[in-house]
């Protein structure tokens, strides 16, 4: 089979004129809300102008009720960047701007489960569509023409632009008034808007917002000698086959039935280890390899279900595979319960967040795995399925303080407070940035009075996060709502230390 990558015929320039103006707009937008300031409510300012200016550049003009739905839509994906500008917040509501595009282009898919083909499609398109653009602009022979006319009429301003320089630098030698007035003009404010760094922000909004504006999608043309997709179907005896992946089965359920055995007897049953070994060890020793093995798992069990292959046949092999997923699901469950230990025993941090959001998903595709065999759907909705359950975990996660909430829980459950513990890592809860302030208020009025050592390391750190904080830029483009909810915090007497 070869294929060809080509275009998609592009969408009529009707509107050409109108696009243009519409991407000056949103360029010189960028430039003020953007360029050379803190992220804040800007971003999530130039993402509604961008949907706009995506829905007035339509090739067909959709509806009100479409139109309202679409600004809903924007404004909803792009919330995140109003509570903190996050990258996750940032893809979120750069998806989003490509799903409107999508659909004022008319590019959408008749089936959701055909939606990240599409958006890979226009993705592979973004870099190159505004170059391809010009070059097309360029192409023509009336714009060729035209070119050479301009050179021309350029050509023929150098000379009197150059006499004329001179004549207004002699004039400015000769009158006191004209030269005061060439003084006062800002010659360095010009001058900033030739920097590289601000013409290369301008290229690349221009280049991203041109394929919003202009949405095409890159299509493969696929040819088969046969007509027909080619495909290898394994026979009985080779290692994909029926008695291979049987064995296969019956020899991982057995493996998997030990490690499961035992973490219902150690880790929930929470019988008594080996001298040598703690809960804890025995929960950080397993938390990361076994989401390693739910993986490998996984993708042997869509090898073992592919359409057309044994598990289509044989009620045996289907057995053992839901058996196999079933404990792989308890597997990860033991892992995010080994996690949880472990974390009562050395804190939370960021990583180990990440860790359980990541063995949530890892539970939620066997899940999904289980879901698509059992109603013989595609490979494409198991994709589409395991991606939707992706952005909303992304989207949720945008709008939690996760530095707040991992402050906050060490802070509650640290030996000096809870008298169970670990103590409290000051110089790691610094490390999370202001956000952690009023967890460490929290400590300083609940901390024993005998422990002046801890309270004056708080109170240092305190002073520093503070003080860092007051001075971030104070420009209405920086604002968030969680850098206003610290700010009234701090007005606030629960802000007192004492």
């Amino acid at each position: 089979m070869d294929a060809t990558e080509t275009l998609t015929p592009p969408i009529p320039l009707r509107r050409g004129s109108g696009r243009i103006a519409v991407l000056l707009g949103l360029v010189a937008l960028a430039d003020f809300l953007i360029f050379g300031q803190q992220p804040g409510i800007n971003l999530f300012l130039f993402a509604l102008a961008v949907c706009v200016g995506i829905l007035l550049s339509a090739t067909k003009s959709p509806s009100p009720l479409m139109v309202a739905l679409l600004l809903g839509f924007s404004v909803l994906a792009s919330a995140p960047l109003l509570e903190a500008p996050s990258p996750i917040g940032f893809a979120l509501c750069l998806v989003a701007l490509m799903s409107i595009a999508l659909v004022s282009g008319r590019l959408m898919p008749r089936r959701l489960t055909g939606l990240p083909v599409v958006f890979f499609r226009f993705a592979l398109v973004i870099p190159v569509r505004l170059a391809a653009d010009i070059r097309k602009y360029l192409a023509t022979p009336a714009k060729r023409s035209s070119l050479v006319e301009l050179r021309r009429g350029v050509g023929l301003w150098i000379m009197p632009l150059i006499l004329a320089l001179v004549f207004v630098l002699l004039f400015a030698a000769a009158n006191p008034l004209i030269e005061s007035a060439l003084r006062s003009i800002r010659f360095e404010v010009l001058l900033r808007l030739f920097d590289l760094w601000r013409i290369g922000f301008w290229m690349m909004i221009a280049i991203v917002v041109w394929a919003m504006l202009r949405p095409h999608l890159k299509r493969r043309a696929a040819r088969s000698q046969a007509g027909r997709p080619f495909m290898i179907v394994p026979t009985r005896n080779t290692p994909l086959g029926h008695a291979s992946l049987l064995r296969s089965l019956i020899l991982f359920n057995a493996l998997f039935a030990v490690q499961t055995l035992l973490d219902l007897v150690y880790l929930w049953g929470g019988a008594d280890l080996p001298d040598h070994m703690s809960h804890a060890e025995y929960a950080h020793r397993g938390a990361y390899p076994l989401i390693a093995t739910a993986l490998l798992a996984a993708g042997f069990v869509l090898v073992a279900m592919r359409r057309g292959g044994p598990g289509d046949h044989s009620s045996l092999i289907r057995g053992l595979v839901h058996a196999w997923i079933g404990q792989n699901i308890l597997l990860c469950l033991s892992s995010m319960l080994r996690l949880g230990l472990y974390v009562e025993v050395y804190s939370l941090t960021e990583l180990r967040v990440a860790a359980g959001l990541w063995m949530g998903l890892v539970a939620i595709g066997l899940v999904l795995i289980l879901l698509r065999i059992l109603l013989n759907r595609s490979n494409e909705w198991l994709i589409a399925a395991n991606l939707a359950s992706l952005i909303a975990v992304l989207y949720i996660s945008a709008f939690i303080d996760f530095p707040a909430v991992i402050a906050r829980f060490n802070v509650v459950h640290s030996q000096e407070i809870s008298q169970e513990g670990p103590p409290l890592d000051l110089d790691y809860l610094s490390s999370l940035g202001p956000s952690v302030i009023p967890a460490l208020d929290l400590y300083l009025q609940m901390l024993p009075g005998y422990m002046v050592d801890k309270r004056n390391q708080a109170l240092a750190f305190r002073y520093y996060l503070v003080r860092d904080f007051e001075r971030r830029p104070r420009d209405w483009r920086n604002w968030t709502f969680r850098a206003a909810r610290l700010e009234t915090h701090l007005l606030s007497p629960a802000a007192i230390a004492r």
